[in-house]
């Protein structure tokens, strides 16, 4: 199947020319409702408009879907429990609610400030792809019985956001970290796979994609930020705009392993 392409047009309109069973992933942050101005549209439908939208993009993304393909989807606090019901009730299998905390945010002055997005993890069947070596986190304190490779990184993620001052930020409201994203498209999916992402947005989701050896889809309606995603995988990453700030941690009492380690080395040559 044709690949590593932008297309201008409607999310719903561009999954329904896609074969059934093509594709690896599905990665996207679609539309919250909540007014949101995103250049040549409005992010504000009537409730059940909003319902039948989703319904619709997310029917058509089981079908393109490969029976051990996966879904995660962004979403914000207003609509997240509907999304998760209407999930189940389409069949697709429940694997995780992702909560990623950002340390910056929004302030309240009556009631608690957001410091967090959510994220659903769906998969089409019970048989799926997820490389739980390739986003082990560093433990904490070692123990020989851990894994050394570290541990699974859990369903709570700490990303920064892209802040207006970082160099990578590009004119977008709502741009996604892109070591965000590379565990997501790490974990679910194996080089040379498909990833979709049918609400592109800045383009992050196929920019990540194609770091990874990843092939890649991503539409979006608005032309401006096809424009930018186009723009930004021309450009090759040196190092990622964000990190989990656990990745760089080494493990305490790892010291005494290695010394515990040479002295029975040692016992063991003088034997």
């Amino acid at each position: 199947m044709k690949s590593n392409y932008f297309i201008t047009g409607n999310a719903i309109e561009e999954l329904k020319k896609l074969p059934d069973g093509s594709v690896d992933l599905i990665c996207t942050d679609p539309p919250y409702n909540l007014g949101k101005d995103y250049g040549n549209n409005i992010d504000w439908k009537q409730w059940h408009e909003y319902g039948q939208f989703t319904l619709d993009w997310l029917t058509e993304s089981k079908r393109v879907l490969k029976n051990d393909g996966s879904l995660y989807v962004f979403m914000g606090v207003k609509f997240i429990s509907r999304l998760f019901l209407m999930l189940q009730e389409l069949g697709f299998h429940f694997n995780g609610w992702i909560t990623w905390h950002y340390t910056q945010g929004m302030g309240r002055t009556k009631g608690f400030s957001p410091r967090h997005e959510d994220i659903l993890y769906f998969t089409k069947s019970d048989d799926f792809t997820f490389n739980n070596d390739d986003v082990r986190i560093p433990q904490k304190y070692f123990r020989e019985r851990n894994n050394m490779q570290g541990a699974n990184p859990g369903d709570v993620w700490e990303f920064s956001h892209v802040h207006y001052s970082n160099p990578e930020r590009v004119k977008h409201p709502t741009q996604k970290p892109e070591a965000l994203m590379k565990r997501i498209i790490s974990a679910s999916s194996n080089k040379g796979d498909i990833v979709l992402d049918p609400f592109v947005g800045s383009g992050t989701t196929c920019v990540v994609a194609n770091f990874l050896d990843r092939k890649w889809i991503g539409f979006d309606i608005n032309p401006e930020y096809i424009e930018m995603s186009e723009n930004r995988i021309k450009k090759e990453i040196n190092m990622l705009d964000s990190i989990d700030p656990r990745e760089d941690r080494t493990p305490r009492d790892l010291k005494k392993f290695d010394e515990a380690k040479q002295a029975s080395l040692l016992l063991s040559f003088a034997k």
